[in-house]
């Protein structure tokens, strides 16, 4: 169990500000009066406290205060061209930003948790003793804004008002991460006050680049203090290791449903998305799959697309599922983004008329962006990642593979912004799970019980990706949010039975697994690559659509349902006018039983590991697997969804 507001705080400790008025005092001593007379409008008390301690940490020589104003962001547009943390493009709001080569991912080996004595965290995780980190930070972070402007902004994550959103305070010398925080959180200066005494709790944010230098990147650290719900960050400016307000606050959200919410909230790393069905209905999907395995590419292909990464769960009083967007915007890996699997962002990208910050790509002598995978023809030159670059640079590719593009989702065409900024949420009825997956698991299965279901998500595994620095392999990736879950993966597994199972969920979702990436090779098919194709996705989400509003049947087998051949070949000629053979239905969704069996057995030797993992998830697994092996010996080791029809 998580113990908040235990141990120093390390940030006060270092700042030394322990009263309002020392914090007062500070303030008027520091600030200009325009700036002074903003942070007026900021009354709790405990986020003045932060901000005292942050500047007198720090040490910057200026700090503006923005309140998301259109001047104010402006301003901080301006200021990252002038500073050259960006560079503009030929179309006009477009520009580029350069990490670090070696900070263009997240830096895992880097990446701590601040725990007091006998904290646990997960095993995936990597924790350090509260008295290194307190002397680490004050040994790197004391006067780290000298000769630089603090900027410190307030932000919504989530619509304003809505139950499961959490204010937070972004503070950071740079203005690349403050431009990307107003591309991609809800500015809540006026309403900072009101937020945080609703939901009774705010984050806070402290990064600094430094000067920016690659002999400082060995020193760079991310620090998560759960107990005090603050990040730290430095000699850093990939926006995964720096914007915390994102993936640094998406775990303290997780602690937050984990252990003050248990059994009505959840935190996930899921994109929302509405599928237009018969008749003009909308239903809301909600996915979670690992960085860089097509997570928004499916949330885009929605008719009502909302986020392509975040969600905020609970159970409404009505038995409905609800979840929120924390974010209003999207920074999404670029690589394999073009026109034929992704025409509404596309559009954003090649077109004026959107804001948006590239990262880590090439850019060619007239100022166009260009990335693996762009669908166009090679540049002959360009700068990108690492510097001047020709087809003649061995071994470079024209873009990073973790490059990005940051945007506001409003600017892309299916984006429904009216639904996005409701505070009373949007019901989700269907719950997708997906990974990196090239042997085992077909493309859709539904799962016959909730226990099975949040199954689904204990067991997705996944290769890794270059959202990771110095990752390679297949990774375990439960619920495709473990590298962002803090506590033990026992207590998370806990949460996510407790929610779904909650009696007071009288409206359950339906939930599924989702996988695109079966091989020829894998299923005795001729040639190589995928079975399938990037717009299939189309028809996947199509058929559970049809299938949560029971406009279809499906097949049932031992790991779920799985769709009928005719549904889905009136689907593919409906939806993406494609042809789909038998033969490949047969091959995507027949099932490899000692391929899934030796999943299975992978997953329980994993969860076995783990003190106190739940035996309901370990009742699902000896189920499905008695009924494969049951299977087995009455038709075989590779079963046709025909025969099971």
């Amino acid at each position: 169990m998580l113990e908040f507001k235990q141990g120093v705080d390390i940030l006060s400790a270092i700042g030394g500000i322990t009263t309002i008025g020392e914090a007062k005092k500070l303030f008027e001593q520091r600030l200009e009066p325009e700036h002074l007379q903003r942070l007026a409008t900021i009354t709790n008390e405990d986020a003045l406290l932060k901000i005292a301690n942050a500047m007198a940490m720090c040490a910057p020589d200026r700090v503006y205060i923005h309140t998301g104003s259109a001047e104010d962001c402006d301003h901080v547009r301006r200021m990252s061209l002038e500073k050259g943390e960006e560079r503009p493009l030929a179309i006009p709001g477009h520009t580029i930003h350069f990490d670090l080569p070696e900070d263009q991912g997240r830096m895992v080996d880097q990446t701590f948790y601040i725990a007091n004595p006998d904290e646990k965290v997960s095993s995936l995780a990597k924790k350090e003793a509260r008295e290194v980190s307190h002397a680490y930070i004050k040994e790197q972070m004391s006067g780290i804004m000298s000769g630089k402007t603090m900027y410190v902004g307030f932000y919504s994550r989530g619509p304003v008002g809505a139950k499961a959103s959490i204010p937070a305070i972004e503070i950071s010398s740079s203005t690349y991460v403050m431009h990307s925080a107003e591309l991609l959180y809800r500015n809540c200066y006026a309403d900072f006050n009101a937020e945080a005494a609703r939901r009774g709790e705010f984050f806070t944010n402290v990064h600094s680049e430094g000067p920016n230098r690659s002999e400082d990147v060995p020193k760079a650290r991310i620090y998560m203090d759960r107990s005090w719900q603050t990040t730290f960050s430095f000699f850093c400016t990939y926006a995964g290791n720096t914007l915390l307000m994102k993936k640094g606050n998406h775990r303290f959200a997780s602690d937050s449903a984990m252990y003050k919410y248990n059994g009505t909230e959840l935190s996930e790393h899921m994109f929302i998305t509405g599928m237009t069905g018969p008749g003009g209905r909308v239903t809301y999907f909600a996915g979670a799959a690992p960085s860089g395995c097509g997570k928004t590419t499916t949330a885009m292909v929605g008719s009502n697309f909302i986020g392509d990464d975040l969600a905020q769960m609970w159970i409404e009083a009505d038995g409905t599922l609800r979840a929120v967007n924390p974010e209003i915007g999207i920074f999404g890996i670029i690589e394999d983004v073009n026109q034929e699997g992704d025409p509404y962002l596309m559009k954003c990208l090649r077109q004026p008329g959107a804001e948006v910050i590239f990262s880590n790509l090439l850019v060619d002598p007239q100022g166009k962006p260009r990335w693996t995978g762009d669908g166009e023809p090679s540049p002959e030159q360009g700068v990108n990642f690492q510097g001047a670059w020709t087809p003649a640079k061995a071994g470079v590719p024209i873009s990073h593979p973790n490059s990005r593009c940051t945007l506001k989702a409003e600017t892309v065409g299916n984006h429904n912004k009216k639904v996005n900024a409701d505070p009373s949420g949007i019901v989700i009825e269907v719950i997708t799970y997906s990974g990196r997956d090239a042997n085992t698991m077909p493309p859709i299965w539904v799962a016959k019980t909730m226990d099975a279901g949040v199954a689904i998500g204990a067991s997705i595994v996944s290769k890794a990706t270059a959202a990771e620095i110095g990752a390679s392999g297949v990774n375990r990736q439960p619920w495709a949010n473990t590298p962002f879950v803090a506590g033990p993966l026992t207590d998370y597994l806990e949460a996510q039975l407790n929610f779904y199972g909650n009696p007071k969920m009288t409206r359950k979702p339906i939930m599924a697994g989702l996988n695109y990436f079966l091989t020829h090779e894998a299923r005795g098919g001729s040639g190589k690559g995928l079975l399938g194709e990037k717009r299939d996705v189309h028809v996947w989400l199509g058929w559970l659509e049809l299938f949560t509003n029971r406009d279809v049947e499906a097949i049932e087998t031992p790991i779920g349902m799985i769709p009928k051949y005719e549904d889905l070949r009136r689907l593919f000629a409906s939806k993406i006018n494609k042809e789909y053979p038998e033969s490949l239905y047969t091959m995507q969704f027949s099932l490899y039983i000692d391929n899934i069996v030796a999943r299975i057995d992978l997953q329980e030797a994993a969860w076995s590991k783990e003190p106190g993992a739940s035996p309901r998830l370990f009742a699902v697994y000896k189920e499905q697997k008695a009924a494969l092996l049951a299977l087995k010996a009455a038709k075989g080791g590779i079963v046709t969804p025909q025969e099971l029809a």
